[in-house]
């Protein structure tokens, strides 16, 4: 099948914001005593980031990306590589998404070694060492997956989550809890929308002609 290209005459967009209702979160002190050279890095003060909220309510780390409505489009695998960073004893980034046959470049920056480990389910699952000054490890995967799980064998602290789609439309929520999904097809749209303790959302949405749609949604915690 050959690759579908938008026609940038008609390309949509569509945009919102992710918004946090409920107590917020208590910042938790991670312990890393088990590695010196983390603890030294943080200067002993780490927090857990699995809920990061600014102070207006925007949720951080939330992934979205279209769900459906791209049924009998192939598009091209983006060229760029996506990259994780293990540097201060954490994934950077925490949250992010690739395309199906996307190269996902892994580099350690830190002077430890670390070790990372995809728990895909529907992907095949594999881990890796990497020591301090190893060159970047190159992996893909090939069938879309929301979301891989990925840990640190070494670091038990150290966690991140991989969105696989087979499409390039999709978004990880900024600071402020907002996001953008630009160049779609205009059409009707399942927008997904996932944060790693809060589960997930649904939306339809339309995008019309050169049009922006918007796409606001609130996760409630406890």
């Amino acid at each position: 099948m050959p690759a579908y290209h938008v026609d940038p005459q008609t390309a949509g967009s569509i945009s919102g914001t992710i918004r946090y209702t409920g107590k917020r979160p208590v910042a938790k002190k991670i312990d890393m005593s088990e590695d010196p050279a983390c603890v030294e890095a943080h200067q002993g003060k780490a927090f857990d980031e699995s809920l990061i909220v600014s102070p207006k309510g925007g949720l951080a780390n939330a992934f979205v990306y279209v769900k459906a409505g791209l049924e009998g489009k192939r598009f091209e695998t983006a060229s760029t590589p996506v990259v994780i960073d293990q540097k201060g004893c954490w994934f950077h980034p925490r949250v992010l998404g690739i395309q199906t046959g996307q190269t996902l470049q892994v580099v350690n920056s830190d002077p430890v070694t670390h070790n990372i480990h995809p728990m895909a389910e529907i992907n095949r699952e594999w881990n890796h060492s990497q020591g301090a000054g190893d060159s970047p490890l190159a992996r893909r995967f090939i069938k879309p997956e929301v979301m891989i799980r990925v840990k640190c064998n070494i670091h038990s602290w150290m966690h991140a989550y991989i969105g696989v789609v087979d499409n390039p439309y999709f978004a990880v929520s900024k600071g402020d809890g907002s996001f953008s999904i630009l160049n779609l097809p205009p059409g009707n749209y399942t927008v997904g929308f996932w944060q790693e303790g809060l589960g997930t959302q649904e939306q339809q949405v339309t995008v019309a002609p050169h049009a922006n749609a918007i796409a606001n949604v609130t996760f409630k915690g406890q």
